[in-house]
């Protein structure tokens, strides 16, 4: 029996999940799990790092006592985001959160010194305000007193690893997604920086997944009682250990990773860096085994989270399958929103933005709970859809239907209305994509598979996957020609 921890931090919350191999099944325990809420200080939206990394110490030590004797362990979690670690070591500020206000205007700002098509062709990267690069470019602007006092840029699992290890390294999939790595060189981008006045010195080796990242330091080790593990790199943003575990038997597949976000795409050998992939605006994110993830991010279920946000502060609570039952006895195809408006962004007030939206698009905004919790839920599929058949049209290829994995896997009628979008079926599971890919790169590392192949044959055989056939296609296309049009995507 092999025994590996996963520390797998999405946008609201965070988990450790221990992993047991035993005669090629796999077994997954879920150790620890602890809320991941951003912190408001003055004007800024910060990550809460330290926090983080006391939770992981905490699954550290559950998994001591309940007498787990450890292999090794991994950290994956959402991408873009970053921390500097000064000369004496320390950590520089507290991390800023994607979704803070500092980068309105960034992009664009940007776009005035370099082309967008100049960062396309040298990075593969999907144009998001929020990407590193235009992070940097913020506080480049702002003169932020991190870029006088950092002496090496980490991002978040990078960052958490530091603490645990000593070690500094950032690593490949995370790397990839800041827009200042070239995928055709392999390496972060020299003439980039160059152009952009950012030191070379910040940014360090990149590791593969699979890569030893160095162990728990004497001091970890003494504080918890606990004897030293390796900590490997693994694919560190969450979406590559998602597509890590898509239990496909084909060797060209469609995936969607569903939680906060949906990231939709295929796995390819080279980075499409032509002008229509930058047109559609999709990304070339590095992979495991020397793969990129050619995808496209969507706003995902991060609208109707902010719903219940604004719900609950009205005095409403509801919980996610109160939520989706009220979205069944809705009436359908009603009313339809772009997930990707840039109004879907920003926490707050979501109710309020979907009826602006549909004001301003010339639909009956929804009313009721239910009504709006099906306009998002049916936007989310179209959507979809619309992805779906640019994934194709970039990648030359059909798809037989869609694998989809993670949380947002559990609404069930998304999954249904989703096959009915595509008219083609989906195929529903693991929901615990990030961990489960997190896990199987630890065991390539080790040995007890041979290649990616072999363990997601191993996923294939440990974990249930639901089918979901398509129906009503014909009410269904006739939504989507409507979808089309009300969101500016009809050619």
């Amino acid at each position: 029996m092999s025994n590996v921890l996963a520390f797998d931090l999405g946008a609201s919350s965070g988990r450790a999940l221990l992993g047991r191999l035993t005669d090629g099944k796999i077994e997954v325990e879920e150790l620890h799990r602890f809320p991941n809420d951003p912190v408001q200080v003055g004007d800024r939206l910060h990550w809460d790092i330290l926090r983080l990394y006391h939770e992981i110490k905490q699954g550290l030590l559950k998994a001591k006592h309940q007498g787990i004797e450890l292999q090794s362990m991994a950290i994956d979690s959402w991408a873009v985001d970053f921390g500097f670690i000064g000369k004496n070591g320390e950590l520089v500020g507290n991390p800023y959160h994607y979704r803070d206000r500092h980068t309105e205007g960034a992009m664009d700002s940007l776009f005035a010194q370099i082309p967008p098509s100049v960062i396309f062709a040298r990075t593969g990267i999907q144009f998001l305000p929020f990407n590193t690069i235009y992070q940097l470019f913020a506080l480049k602007q702002a003169n932020s007193p991190w870029l006088q006092e950092g002496n090496r840029f980490l991002m978040i699992p990078d960052l958490l690893r530091y603490f645990l290890t000593g070690e500094m390294h950032n690593e490949f999939t995370n790397a990839t997604t800041t827009q200042l790595y070239n995928p055709v060189e392999g390496k972060w981008d020299a003439e980039l920086l160059r152009m952009l006045d950012l030191p070379a010195s910040w940014f360090g080796n990149v590791l593969k997944p699979g890569a030893k990242a160095g162990s728990l330091s004497h001091s970890v080790c003494e504080e918890l009682g606990i004897p030293s593990i390796p900590v490997y790199a693994v694919a560190e943003h969450d979406t590559g250990s998602a597509v890590a575990a898509v239990p496909a038997t084909e060797s060209s597949f469609a995936y969607l990773s569903c939680g906060t976000w949906s990231l939709m795409g295929t796995e390819v050998d080279k980075p499409v860096l032509h002008d229509l992939a930058r047109k559609l605006n999709f990304t070339n994110e590095g992979g495991v085994a020397d793969t990129y993830r050619l995808l496209k991010n969507i706003m995902g279920l991060w609208i109707l989270q902010e719903c219940r946000r604004e719900w609950e502060r009205e005095g409403k609570s509801y919980s996610f399958p109160e939520l989706v039952q009220l979205a069944s006895e809705a009436k359908p195809l009603q009313s339809f929103i772009d997930p990707d408006d840039a109004s879907f962004l920003p926490p707050g007030d979501m109710p309020s933005r979907i009826a602006e939206y549909c004001g301003r698009t010339g639909q009956k905004a929804p009313e009721t709970t239910g009504e709006i919790a099906r306009c998002i839920l049916e936007s989310l599929a179209l959507k979809y859809r619309y992805v779906f058949e640019m994934t194709e049209r970039l990648s030359a290829q059909r798809f037989q239907g869609l694998h989809m994995v993670g949380g947002g896997i559990q609404n069930t009628l998304l999954c249904q209305w989703t096959a009915n979008a595509i008219g083609k079926p989906v195929w529903a599971g693991p929901s615990e994509g990030s961990a489960i890919g997190n896990l199987v790169v630890q065991w390539i590392a080790q040995g007890a598979f041979a290649n990616i192949g072999e363990a997601r044959k191993a996923i294939r055989d440990s974990f249930p996957v639901a089918v979901y056939e398509p129906s009503e296609s014909e009410a269904w296309s006739g939504a989507y020609e409507r979808f089309l049009n009300v969101t500016g995507f009809a050619e």
